[in-house]
């Protein structure tokens, strides 16, 4: 069985799925609301303004990582017979844990000021915003496995 980051990253579906997760992403904010809602769009719009392709440039930098890091999960979705969405579903923590594990590496070496800062205004309540974008996180990969 292929690895999550053999299949995510294949040069022949990379572009799509770098295009998904951008989707995923814009998803997930637009269904943020009340005031950490505003927080979270407020951020996200100050860092897609910092230059055009910017998210789509981190979604690819981020990948194979992302890949890597969720592939142990991914394979005891496939050894318990389940759908990337049914386990990331119920494993929504460890889904966040991993993901999270790369973002705060990179937000401590980050050298853009503006994403630095939106990053840590926001890393509070990313752990639950991670866990509840889980689910739409399975679809797509189930998309692409």
């Amino acid at each position: 069985m292929p690895t999550l980051s053999e299949v995510l990253t294949n040069e022949a579906k990379k572009s799509q799925v770098i295009k998904d997760c951008c989707e995923l992403i814009d998803a997930e904010v637009k269904d943020k609301s009340g005031i950490s809602g505003l927080a979270i769009k407020a951020g996200f719009s100050a860092v897609k303004g910092i230059k055009p392709g910017f998210v789509e440039h981190a979604v690819e930098d981020l990948l194979p990582e992302f890949a890597r890091v969720l592939d142990p999960l991914f394979q005891d979705a496939k050894g318990a017979s389940r759908t990337a969405h049914e386990h990331f579903s119920a494993h929504s923590g460890k889904v966040a844990d991993a993901l999270l594990q790369i973002t705060d590496a990179k937000a401590t070496r980050a050298k853009n000021t503006i994403a630095k800062g939106a990053y840590e205004k926001l890393r509070g309540t990313a752990k639950k915003n991670v866990e509840a974008a889980a689910p739409r996180l399975g679809k797509m990969i189930d998309k692409y496995t």
